[in-house]
């Protein structure tokens, strides 16, 4: 049985990684629907991401492909995982707040109930330890989401502490594991 994916991209520097995710989860046979905030087109292309997945990506909430149904709530139907990574400390709070301003975030209100949400953090270690990303990540753990990250090292702001986005293979890993489990 094909598990189905709508990896989610936003705008962090790290977007480019998320390629590198697409490629990794449709190579081990995932259906791959890549929905990239406008944002996250500042830093990365749909084009790479279409090629790798062989899918359309969804760039805008009202682009609609072929069909009478909303692409936004097709894919929320058919979604196994909806995996977010990156995710900025923007679209954890939209998420937690239940905000649906973007196609990532109406998938996410509407996405059925048996799929599984993976959230994969990216953005400076202030941003991560504030408070009010803090408590947006606890409601989303409350709610059942699981987070994969972040990780320490270098960051693309110069400053050095927790705020990386986790090893793509590590981020598939765990995708594929809930995928897994999904299954049983």
């Amino acid at each position: 049985m094909t598990r189905r994916v709508v990896l989610g991209v936003t705008g962090s520097i790290a977007a480019y990684k998320a390629v590198d995710l697409a490629s990794q989860l449709t190579k081990a046979g995932c259906t791959v629907d890549v929905v990239m905030t406008s944002d996250a087109q500042q830093f990365a292309t749909p084009l790479p991401f279409k090629t790798l997945t062989r899918r359309p990506v969804i760039t805008d909430l009202y682009a609609e492909d072929e069909g009478w149904k909303p692409s936004h709530i097709r894919l929320a139907d058919e979604a196994d995982l909806l995996l977010i990574a990156p995710a900025t400390a923007n679209n954890i709070a939209k998420l937690a707040l239940g905000l649906a301003d973007d196609a990532l975030t109406c998938i996410a209100l509407a996405l059925n109930p048996k799929a599984r949400l993976l959230i994969a953090p990216a953005m400076n270690g202030k941003m991560w330890l504030h408070p009010a990303t803090q408590s947006n990540a606890a409601t989303l753990k409350e709610r059942g989401a699981q987070f994969i990250g972040p990780e320490e090292g270098m960051l693309s702001c110069g400053y050095e502490g927790i705020g990386r986005l986790w090893n793509v293979e590590g981020i598939a890993g765990k995708a594929l594991e809930l995928l897994t489990i999904a299954d049983s």
